[in-house]
């Protein structure tokens, strides 16, 4: 299985590029920015997308009262998700040069797929829970406090993904290089899937 196995090297070590770009992008637009504030979102922390935009995003946050966007050392998943896409990274090289000389099944390959989208999911679910708290979890003695037009207090969660009209805000949260890298990588796994599903049946 040789030609499966370099596309599944190939395909597990296109995850490296989540140490280098960003996994997903929030970006936020008002009439008074003309020039649209925005957080990159890394696997080791989160950036402003131009120099001062986190000090900007927190300025605006205080008014609302929501808290100050957290440094690395302050989120665990910061100190744990660059640990996983490395060990997912190395497991799948060794998976894929097992297989290059036919020490294994191509199964695998797709065993490999299956574990990192469950890890996906997972790490999005955590992401999801985390823009909840951040939206909601408001400091009562905020200096501005809106309510819905049920009496309820607003809250000011980001879109998971998408586009939301916040306030006078246009939010949009896309993923961004280092997840479409991932998500590259991840379909090369299932092409060596089959691929060495191919090879194994031809010998």
């Amino acid at each position: 299985m040789k030609k499966a196995g370099i596309v599944m090297v190939i395909g597990s070590m296109l995850l490296l590029g989540l140490f280098k770009f960003p996994l997903w992008n929030i970006m936020l637009g008002a009439p008074q920015y003309p020039d649209p504030l925005g957080m990159d979102i890394y696997i080791e922390g989160i950036k402003g997308v131009q120099e001062f935009d986190i000090q900007n995003i927190d300025g605006l946050n205080h008014y609302i009262g929501m808290k100050t966007i957290p440094e690395a050392k302050d989120m665990w998943e910061f100190q744990v998700f660059p640990m996983v896409i490395g060990a997912m990274v190395a497991i799948g090289v060794l998976i894929g040069l097992l297989g290059f000389f036919n020490k294994i099944s191509y199964n695998w390959f797709i065993g490999w797929f299956i574990l990192m989208s469950v890890l996906g999911i997972l790490g999005m679910y955590d992401f999801n829970s985390w823009l909840a708290e951040y939206g909601s979890d408001l400091d009562p003695k905020a200096i501005m406090k809106l309510l819905n037009p049920d009496g309820t207090p607003m809250t000011y969660k980001p879109p998971l993904l998408g586009y939301q009209k916040m306030l006078n805000f246009d939010v949009d949260s896309w993923p961004a290089t280092g997840a479409y890298m991932m998500f590259a990588g991840m379909m090369l796994t299932i092409i060596a899937f089959f691929i060495g599903k191919k090879e194994y049946k031809t010998n």
